[in-house]
């Protein structure tokens, strides 16, 4: 639903370039402030990335540190909305926890990897499993990275701008 919203108000906006607000949540019959927020939305240009981890201290204290660094964070807290928020939010980069109720990190990149329209996203997997067989099987599986906890923060975003520049060449 929210994709057509996006496009049916960019859509009015090409039609009327001097369109209010206003004038959008009236003929959409949504409310003025969802268009604001919309709007805002539509118009951040900075890179995305959806954090994924079910430790809300870790999720919480890395989207502080990420958007301190200009980046638009957005969180889920487990492999189902991970999916989900991968579709709704069209993030350029997925930061995966390994281990998570339901659905683990593996199954959440498995399924987004043999998705045509999500396979180029790239995914960092972030665990505290360091095995080097658990390594191998997440980027075997399509991840791009894999980071063990606990990680040094330079260091991850380093690696970060390093997977995001080598996924827009």
């Amino acid at each position: 639903m929210k994709p057509q919203i996006d496009k049916d108000i960019l859509d009015l906006i090409e039609q009327q370039p001097d369109i209010t607000n206003k004038e959008i949540a009236h003929t959409l019959s949504l409310p003025e402030n969802m268009i604001k927020d919309l709007l805002e939305e539509l118009s951040d240009t900075r890179q995305k990335i959806l954090i994924v981890d079910d430790e809300l201290d870790a999720l919480t204290a890395l989207k502080i540190a990420l958007e301190a660094e200009n980046y638009n964070v957005v969180e889920a807290a487990d492999g189902l909305s991970a999916i989900e928020k991968v579709k709704s939010e069209k993030p350029d980069i997925v930061l995966l926890d390994l281990m998570m109720p339901e659905i683990d990190g593996i199954e959440v990149c498995k399924r987004l990897k043999s998705d045509s329209q999500h396979k180029h996203v790239p995914i960092i997997m972030l665990t505290a499993k360091g095995e080097i067989n658990d390594k191998i099987e997440g980027i075997e599986i399509g991840a791009d990275d894999y980071v063990t906890k606990p990680f040094n923060l330079n260091e991850l975003k380093a690696r970060i701008k390093m997977v995001l520049r080598r996924s827009q060449d």
